[in-house]
């Protein structure tokens, strides 16, 4: 489930197979031109198919020129992105007490 606060997309649940189709086509445009935060502190359980989500959001915004990052990225989700080799990609907001990839 995603809920908005302006810019900012706080997703809750699993992202899994079974639920992230449902997110892909989800709108990524910010309500008044600014960057866009996708929260994932709510997120419960995750597999593989949420690194994909991701880095289809991260494909999304940058094609409308959108700024991204990602909040609270899960630690489980940092695994298998670091797996995938894809972890460098993922712009992730740095602000203190937020996750980070070198972490």
């Amino acid at each position: 489930m995603i809920t908005r606060q302006g810019d900012c997309l706080q997703v809750s649940g699993r992202l899994t197979m079974e639920t992230v189709s449902a997110l892909f086509n989800t709108g990524l445009q910010p309500e008044n031109g600014g960057d866009l935060v996708i929260d994932l502190a709510q997120v419960e359980a995750v597999d593989s198919a949420a690194v994909s989500l991701l880095l289809s959001w991260l494909r999304r915004a940058q094609s409308n020129q959108v700024a991204i990052s990602f909040a609270n990225v899960p630690d489980n989700l940092l695994s298998l992105a670091r797996l995938y080799g894809v972890a460098g990609m993922l712009p992730l907001n740095q602000e203190p007490g937020i996750s980070k990839i070198g972490d």
